[in-house]
């Protein structure tokens, strides 16, 4: 059986010991006689593995009781508009700092529902770095602070928090989840896409503070409303069963294989490290991140020559490195290593690069 080297940005690769459960598992769930695909989410069964999800990630990201999980669909960018319909309510206006696509995505959906305010950029260098910020240029009556916590297309990740008092912040964590300890109760809000670090495409966790679950935007879609799923339990309609069921086994791997997520951030940094190292002494190679910005999760790189580029994309997917063409808007590559990437991947990943080099003087 052929696997690949996957270093796709998402849908991304996932644990083989997850991926040999659900197959061992696909007809036939824990004696039930069905795939998980197959049963009602009214079940008795599938209620043990929504609990049992929830369960495992409140033990991982020891989740404060008193924030609600909610297990939703439409990926990370239907939060850039739910955020705003149930958060800006009050005063009618939020601030962000502009790091990358998905923050000014986001930012572009909530100026659609009120006054959403920049208060620093980095695109004035590709996004290639964090923005320092200045507490002084906060909204106080702001009704939420909106960063992305890791920037998936650019390579760059948050060192330190805004410190914004009283104004909830929330974060879009959907490339950085699970990777390493987070402190929850910091955050008024945080959401994610699972198919970076929890499972399939399919799925979108929210973790809520639960003072902020209020009512919503007048108008707003039942659908798209966050009480909607709070006072139901994430089962007011079907939820993407499978994704939830598959996101319940990498937690288990989380917690038995891995040992915590205080063990992925070693592992993480570890593999992070061998990439980065290389990149700073290559002769070819260069990384495109302020080096104290660095993502642990994904690693932009480039040559300088856009058909070196693209030779090197080539050459690594005849070796088996696949998915490493950088996102379109920036170009270059782009190594995206999360949590099921084994440090034998970007040990052999490095390898490679260092023959291509040597062949391309």
């Amino acid at each position: 059986m052929k696997r690949v080297y996957n270093f796709s940005a998402g849908p991304s690769v996932l644990p083989e010991a997850v991926l040999r459960r659900a197959a061992d598992e696909m007809l036939d769930y824990q004696g039930s006689g069905q795939s998980v695909m197959e049963m009602s989410h009214r079940s008795k069964t599938f209620d043990a593995i929504i609990k049992n999800t929830e369960a495992l990630l409140r033990e991982l990201m020891e989740i404060p009781d008193n924030y609600k999980v909610l297990f939703l669909q439409g990926g990370a960018s239907s939060q850039f508009a739910m955020v705003p319909m149930n958060l800006m309510t009050k005063n009618g206006k939020a601030d962000f700092v502009i790091t990358g696509q998905w923050a000014t995505k986001a930012h572009k959906e909530a100026a659609r529902y009120g006054e959403a305010n920049i208060v620093a950029s980095s695109k004035d260098k590709t996004f290639s770095y964090i923005p320092e910020l200045d507490p002084s240029t906060f909204s106080k009556d702001a009704d939420y602070f909106h960063i992305c916590y890791n920037n998936t297309i650019y390579g760059t990740k948050y060192t330190k928090l805004p410190e914004t008092g009283n104004v909830p912040l929330v974060a879009d964590i959907s490339s950085c989840i699970l990777s390493e300890p987070i402190d929850v109760s910091k955050f008024g809000l945080l959401y994610a896409g699972a198919q970076k670090n929890m499972g399939p495409a399919g799925l979108t966790v929210v973790i809520v503070r639960e003072d902020l679950i209020g009512e919503p935007m007048e108008k707003t879609p039942t659908m798209f409303t966050y009480k909607t799923h709070a006072e139901n339990d994430s089962l007011y309609n079907t939820p993407p069963c499978y994704s939830i069921y598959m996101c319940m086994l990498v937690l288990e791997w989380l917690k038995h294989d891995i040992g915590g997520l205080a063990k992925m951030k070693e592992l993480n940094e570890k593999k992070a490290k061998i990439l980065y190292d290389f990149l700073d002494q290559s002769q070819l190679f260069k990384g495109t991140v302020v080096p104290k910005d660095r993502s642990l999760m994904n690693v932009p790189f480039v040559t300088g020559n856009d058909e070196l580029d693209a030779k090197f994309i080539k050459e690594a997917g005849e070796h088996d490195f696949v998915n490493i063409k950088g996102h379109r808007s920036v170009g270059g590559m782009r190594a995206s290593i999360y949590n099921a990437m084994p440090i034998e991947g970007v040990e052999k990943l490095v390898a490679f690069m260092k023959e291509f080099e040597q062949n391309n003087k």
